[in-house]
């Protein structure tokens, strides 16, 4: 069954300046004309990194697409992708890509129900996974979706002799399309040429914060659009190292790792697992890093807690150049510049505490830091930014390709995003509405045209998410127009604004935000559990689970101090006046938060309603019934008590 995601919209018509022959194949065949020997890839294996050059690159790519095609994957045909981040899934995505099939990648840690709905509604025969976890969760939905009869893995452990039917190995599949491509004459240049521009390079997906995802297609011309755009901002530059962590099923992840790494001929490290990859982020010292908000406040909490177990000269020399360099930074962030003096002692912490620093970190070569998807807390930022990396926010969505709007090298501020890209358009309508129009901007929603019509409008992509223009003319998010809500007594406020406010603390790691239609704001708080843990081992406060610890008195208090700290910048209609500390941490298995842990406020509200009316209802605590389940599928409930806190004296 053959699929065009946008079979009423012409990309020939929408997009007349497109050379047809732009594909990311041919950019990979470019390189591995004029850059052979060049390193495309590395992937660290059994503690050994395995290098592949651009025309190894290429062979690879060629030789699984002749297998692919052997197999029955053709044109049109989309195909899930599953697994953590694998030199062989890159391959394999961009093997499609040359025959002009879809990949539809998936995140690996996706609920069977989560891939059972995807494949469905996508109409998915095939799959390309990368182990047999992944090939033992596919097989368990097919009796439920008996079209899927093909699953290609990369890792043969625990399969080859006992893989099931319809199941093969991409390693054979790859040795088949070798014999293919040496037997059959000008299949190789057929390959690198089937694809062009307007063809579909891979159909990414929403996160679903309000009902079932929406698949996204991105065209070759969207991505190499978005690409072209951020290098002409100074955004990538040729020849980066780059560390492929990210969830492959994650916009950022294929405009990085494939996109721009064909493009401008990144080295693409992939690290052994996701257990490793911190310990490998020092070996691969990358160039280019980009890392979630809250990525890089589990950064800074891992810093201060191995700061807090030394003693000595080194903590003592921490102790005094840290807080100098994060007030050199607020200066220099308020237009002061640095004395010589001072510039002689900033120099003096980078050999002594800085450098050290961003080299146990593995950043010691980034020059090109980045962070985006929420907003990031000041102290964070600023933090990054007095250790001497040039940390900056950028803006997208994955219906731009993750590439519209970032902060310049030297045009830094704490409260906006940054400026537009080259090649891209913004602007803000009436009702507060942030529009991009550009060549990165997708055309349209897979087999959804009442969607596409509600986010396309004359050329222009209603992003969704409010905005405004800052006196210097950045961009500044204020969060979902979807989301925007009223008290009781029409009092307008955001959630997500305040509850990324919130987040900026290391001891929240989420929150929900109540409020509407109420005649006060209050919160659920997830708190976070390794920051927290730390806090109270260090100050003697025992616990034995994540239940406990949250509603120890003290950790109250500390929570409540954090929402003390919002509500002082908050106008007072802002405050939230009670909250209470939830005895586990929201989970995308529970259907509480999406895969990138937004949150999915319709499953929070009905399933802890009760707490919602006894916050609501003035009561100190209440006794909460939690359903869980076990690891063999049984389920069970377990009684917690939860306390709740106020603030402003407790009037509510």
């Amino acid at each position: 069954m053959q699929h065009d995601p946008q079979p009423s919209r012409d990309p020939r018509i929408l997009h007349p300046d497109w050379e047809p022959g732009d594909t990311l194949i041919a950019l990979l065949a470019r390189n591995a004309r004029t850059h052979p020997d060049g390193i495309a890839m590395r992937e660290r294996d059994h503690g050994i990194w395995q290098q592949t050059t651009w025309a190894g690159y290429l062979d690879a790519v060629l030789a699984l697409a002749a297998g692919f095609e052997a197999a029955g994957i053709g044109p049109g045909d989309i195909v899930l992708v599953t697994g953590d981040n694998r030199a062989r899934l890159y391959v394999a995505t961009l093997a499609l890509t040359a025959l002009r099939a879809i990949p539809a990648p998936a995140y690996s840690d996706a609920r069977p129900e989560e891939l059972l709905d995807q494949m469905i509604r996508e109409g998915i025969r095939a799959a390309v996974v990368e182990d047999q976890e992944q090939v033992d969760k596919l097989e368990s939905l097919r009796d439920r979706h008996p079209d899927l009869t093909k699953i290609f893995y990369d890792d043969p452990r625990g399969l080859g002799a006992k893989a099931p039917a319809g199941a093969a190995a991409l390693a054979d599949l790859a040795e088949n399309g070798q014999a293919r491509l040496a037997a059959e004459a000008g299949l190789r240049d057929d390959l690198i040429g089937r694809a062009t521009v307007f063809d579909t390079a891979v159909l990414l997906h929403s996160s679903g914060t309000t009902g079932a995802p929406k698949g996204i297609p991105l065209r070759h011309g969207h991505v190499l659009s978005g690409v072209r755009n951020a290098a002409a901002a100074g955004y990538f530059r040729e020849g980066e190292e780059h560390m492929a962590y990210l969830p492959m099923a994650w916009v950022g992840d294929f405009s990085f790792s494939i996109a721009a790494a064909i493009e401008l001929r990144f080295t693409v490290n992939v690290p052994e697992n996701q257990e490793t990859a911190l310990h490998d982020l020092r070996e691969i010292a990358p160039t280019l890093y980009f890392a979630s908000p809250r990525a890089w406040s589990a950064m800074l909490t891992r810093v201060q807690v191995g700061i807090a177990e030394t003693s000595g000269l080194k903590r003592r020399l921490y102790d005094h150049f840290m807080p100098f360099a994060l007030e050199l930074e607020r200066a220099r962030l308020a237009g002061r510049k640095p004395s010589a003096l001072q510039r002689f002692w900033r120099g003096v912490g980078d050999v002594v505490i800085y450098g050290p620093l961003r080299d146990q970190l593995g950043l010691r070569r980034v020059a090109r830091p980045y962070t985006a998807g929420e907003a990031i807390g000041e102290e964070v930022f600023l933090y990054f930014r007095a250790l001497g990396l040039n940390l900056r926010q950028f803006y997208g969505q994955t219906e731009n390709c993750a590439l519209a709007v970032a902060q310049s090298s030297d045009d830094i501020s704490l409260t906006t995003v940054g400026r537009p890209f080259p090649g891209v358009e913004v602007r803000i309508d009436e009702t507060g509405e942030i529009l991009l129009k550009g060549g990165n901007i997708f055309d349209g929603y897979f087999e959804n045209e009442k969607a596409t019509a509600e986010s396309l409008r004359d050329g222009w992509l209603c992003t969704g998410d409010a905005g405004q223009w800052s006196d210097d003319g950045q961009l500044m998010v204020l969060g979902r127009l979807s989301e925007v809500m009223h008290k009781a007594d029409g009092t307008r406020f955001i959630p997500t604004y305040l509850e990324n406010r919130l987040k900026f603390a290391s001891a929240i790691r989420d929150v929900c935000v109540i409020g509407k239609d109420r005649a006060f704001l209050s919160a659920i708080v997830c708190i976070d559990f390794a920051a927290v843990g730390q806090w109270a081992q260090e100050r003697g406060l025992s616990y034995t689970s994540y239940a406990e610890l949250s509603q120890r008195p003290e950790v109250l208090e500390l929570v409540r101090r954090e929402i003390a700290r919002l509500n002082d910048a908050v106008p007072a209609e802002l405050s939230i006046r009670r909250f209470v500390n939830l005895h586990k941490e929201f989970d995308p298995d529970d259907g509480e938060v999406t895969r990138t842990r937004k949150l999915k406020r319709g499953v929070i509200d009905a399933r802890y309603g009760q707490i919602i009316d006894a916050v609501y209802a003035g009561h100190d605590e209440i006794e909460y019934e939690a359903r869980i389940t076990y690891e063999s599928g049984e389920t069970g409930v377990l009684t917690r008590v939860l306390k709740i806190g106020d603030l402003d004296g407790g009037q509510h």
